[in-house]
């Protein structure tokens, strides 16, 4: 499962679920674009270390952006940039996850919508 950078966010703040589902699923990727954009919302250089010692003990594996990621969201953007809002950082990590064929783990389906190739799993924080 390619887990998205807002539910990663819900277990660094405490909470359970998020905790919950990372624990329970064997096999954890991220998208580079993911791993950038936590170690830029660290407060500091520690905190910043302690989500790459967090990454490595949970055995997360890191998936680069390749020639055909770049391709796939490209073309995403083109088809749902004006329709959904849909940003070149989602558009990476979505295609990240359609080319590896992991599903996408995030709470945030509003750029989502009508991408046929994704499999997704909608993670609710609010959801008991």
């Amino acid at each position: 499962m390619l887990f998205d950078t807002d539910v990663l966010i819900w277990l660094f703040r405490g909470m359970k679920k998020a905790a919950q589902l990372v624990n329970t699923t064997s096999e954890r990727q991220l998208s580079i674009i993911n791993y950038m954009e936590i170690l830029q919302g660290a407060k500091n250089k520690f905190e910043q270390l302690s989500y790459k010692h967090f990454f490595s003990q949970y055995h997360f594996d890191i998936l680069p952006i390749t020639e055909a990621i770049s391709h796939r969201a490209a073309i995403l953007v083109e088809e749902h940039a004006l329709t959904s809002g849909l940003h070149a950082t989602d558009a990476l990590v979505i295609a990240t996850a359609c080319e590896h064929q992991l599903t996408l783990c995030t709470a945030n389906q509003k750029h989502t919508r009508g991408i046929q190739a994704l499999d997704l799993h909608v993670f609710d924080p609010e959801a008991r």
